[in-house]
């Protein structure tokens, strides 16, 4: 049986249902690729699915030793090469609220999201620019 299905609605456009639940996305190409631009672009997905694995797999662990991560921020940046066309690059920078982590505890965190089963499942071609920073003020 099939977890997913997606159909192409035609004008670069696709919308995929998650069977279990009927969670809907829908994608389209980005302007520079001929599309509008107005949804999330299948690479764009890739970079998301990179952000959202990390801190998902962090959150498991922050939930087993009790300590709270949320507010955190990811700011995903998605680098596209040409010839082929595909991504190159996948920027990552995560800011923690720190609420007096020992430095155990962020290493344990850190290496979590930097093992997820995404970051694994990548393609070694593709670059993966981490930095993640635990900070005092969740603004900064």
């Amino acid at each position: 049986m099939p977890h997913f299905e997606v159909i192409y609605e035609g004008n670069l456009r696709c919308q995929a249902t998650h069977l279990a639940s009927g969670t809907k996305i829908s994608t389209d190409a980005p302007l520079d690729n001929h599309g509008k631009g107005e949804y999330f672009s299948p690479t764009d997905l890739l970079a998301t699915s990179l952000a959202t694995c990390m801190i998902t797999v962090m959150g498991i662990e922050a939930k087993h030793q009790n300590l709270d991560i949320s507010d955190t921020v990811i700011e995903v940046k998605k680098t596209m090469g040409t010839l082929p066309r595909r991504v190159v690059e996948i920027g990552i920078n995560m800011r923690i609220p720190d609420r007096n982590f020992t430095n155990s505890q962020k290493e344990k965190l850190i290496e979590i999201g930097l093992n997820c089963p995404v970051a694994k499942s990548i393609h070694p071609d593709i670059k993966q620019s981490i930095q993640i920073d635990f900070i005092t003020n969740a603004f900064q």
